[in-house]
């Protein structure tokens, strides 16, 4: 399979889009100021024990306190908190975690009651970002994500992926993480640790070992709410959890950020430190890679696939409801069972991509086209089932019911990503209020005169439809022409076919655009 991650770094963040063999499967955006990250580690103080559903409140800084469970409390939750308590009061800095007396097991099915206390300051790490009206989800049992190892400290033991099946591979990684790794420290071992040589492991299991040394540093002394350790990026982290043999090209187009990435592939597989390419071309990456078409075509209530069959995709407070739809995808050569069967594997496809494209999660409900024979549904059940192994969120599939209804749990870890694809009237921009469109030039010089009389703007580009486009430089003397001898500075236009018919913007040589 062939995967390319396009980045677009623009001013108010990073997009990332994922492709496989060209087609459009994940979809990241990452803002600038985005904070409580999954996988962040903060110190944060007890707000409110509640016993009736066995969970506290932690303020961790977020307007809404963070919800703490007594299951995600982690079994060695007592010498963390012990720990904590010991560096944060600056008596125990130089007490090194492999020489630290753990305390017992707590009892799985116990009270938080005999844990936690009020005002308590407590080391959390973020499980799930923040939701709706919802604060994070958060965790005592810390754990760090590398490349071939997740490091959690307060533990001894040595997990390995179950999708490891060798039993001589599996007793050669085991015997090699237990010789290198420190004492009170577990490891889980990843898939992508199989035939890798010790070198590797031990480099990554390093790298993982200095976080802990960074958060034991800025415990001393700390006043919760305070965030102690940042996850890497959401980009990193896909390079980190996704970076294989298959991975082809990673386009980005800034300079910064690509020689980031180069130095990161180099750290974790150098033999593909030459797939990072820097894009400079003018059009809009996402356009030229055909993103942004996917985008409009992949989002909204509406998701039509090319056979003409088409799904009906709903949210609601509890559930995601899905419809699937024959269209005009009808088989005059097969029977009805045999039609639905077809239309069923189809979307089951473009359903196990929604899923990711959009990070739905929670539980989702699909109104598959109704079949009677149980060889079909079980068929049914079986490509599903296929298509959501390529899914990288847990995730359970239930056999279709006898009214063809499909029921998946998925894990939520982010808020759904939800791309706005219905278009704003370009006449009366959504106000019913109708401007007359013949005067849009004498609006835009009107603009440009303002920006480089009162703002002294040294230059300026405006990204426009391409019809505005070419209304403005077609003819002789075009309108564009006409501006220079005016404004005494030649306007840099740029044809977008993403924008609305009538909608343009201004940019400034920092490529950040002008508000107006």
């Amino acid at each position: 399979m062939n995967r390319e991650l396009i980045i677009d770094a623009n001013s108010g963040g990073v997009e990332i889009a994922l492709l496989e063999d060209k087609y459009l499967v994940e979809l990241h955006n990452e803002k600038n100021d985005q904070k409580y990250q999954v996988g962040d580690v903060y110190l944060g103080k007890v707000r409110k024990i509640m016993p009736g559903l066995n969970a506290a409140f932690v303020d961790v800084g977020y307007e809404k306190d963070a919800f703490l469970h007594f299951l995600d409390l982690g079994q060695q939750v007592r010498s963390l908190n012990r720990f904590v308590k010991l560096y944060v009061s600056g008596k125990a800095t130089r007490l090194p975690i492999e020489k630290f007396n753990l305390e017992p097991d707590i009892d799985k099915t116990g009270k938080i009651t005999n844990i936690l206390r009020s005002n308590q300051q407590v080391l959390v790490q973020i499980e799930k970002e923040p939701i709706s009206s919802k604060g994070p989800r958060i965790s005592s049992e810390i754990s760090f994500a590398g490349r071939y190892l997740v490091l959690v400290p307060f533990s001894n033991k040595v997990s390995i992926s179950q999708k490891i099946k060798s039993l001589d591979e599996r007793n050669r990684l085991k015997r090699l993480i237990s010789s290198i790794k420190p004492n009170n420290f577990g490891v889980i071992i990843r898939t992508v640790a199989e035939e890798k040589l010790v070198a590797d492991l031990d480099a990554d299991l390093r790298n993982l070992l200095e976080k802990w040394t960074e958060i034991t540093r800025k415990l001393s002394h700390a006043r919760p709410p305070k965030k102690i350790l940042s996850e890497l990026d959401r980009t990193s982290s896909l390079l980190r959890d996704l970076l294989n043999e298959s991975f082809n090209n990673i386009h980005v187009n800034d300079a910064n950020l690509a020689e980031d990435f180069k130095k990161y592939i180099l750290q974790i597989a150098p033999q593909k430190k030459d797939i990072v390419k820097l894009y400079k071309g003018r059009t809009p990456i996402f356009e030229y890679f055909g993103v942004d078409k996917q985008i409009k075509n992949s989002f909204g209530k509406t998701v039509s696939i090319k056979s003409g069959v088409y799904l009906i995709i709903e949210h609601t407070e509890a559930l995601h409801v899905i419809d699937v739809n024959s269209g005009h995808r009808i088989n005059k050569d097969n029977s009805q069972e045999e039609n639905a069967l077809q239309v069923n594997l189809e979307s089951a496809v473009e359903i196990a991509r929604q899923l990711r494209l959009r990070d739905i999660g929670g539980i989702i409900v699909i109104d598959f086209i109704d079949m009677y024979e149980a060889k079909h549904r079980r068929a049914l059940y079986q490509k599903l089932k296929e298509e959501m192994a390529k899914d990288r969120a847990r995730h359970t599939i239930l056999p279709p019911s006898k009214f063809g209804l499909v029921q998946i749990t998925r894990q939520r870890v982010r808020p759904e990503m939800n791309v706005q694809v219905v278009e704003e009237c370009p006449v009366c921009k959504g106000s019913g209020k109708i401007k007359p469109s013949v005067l849009l030039s004498d609006e835009i010089e009107n603009n440009i005169g303002y920006l480089l009389r009162e703002q002294n703007e040294k230059y300026l580009k405006i990204t426009l439809h391409p019809y505005l486009y070419a209304y403005l430089t077609k003819g002789w003397p075009s309108i564009r022409m006409k501006w220079y001898p005016k404004f005494k500075k030649w306007i840099h236009l740029q044809p977008l076919a993403s924008n609305h018919l009538l909608e343009y913007h201004f940019f400034n040589d920092n490529e950040d655009e002008i508000k107006m």
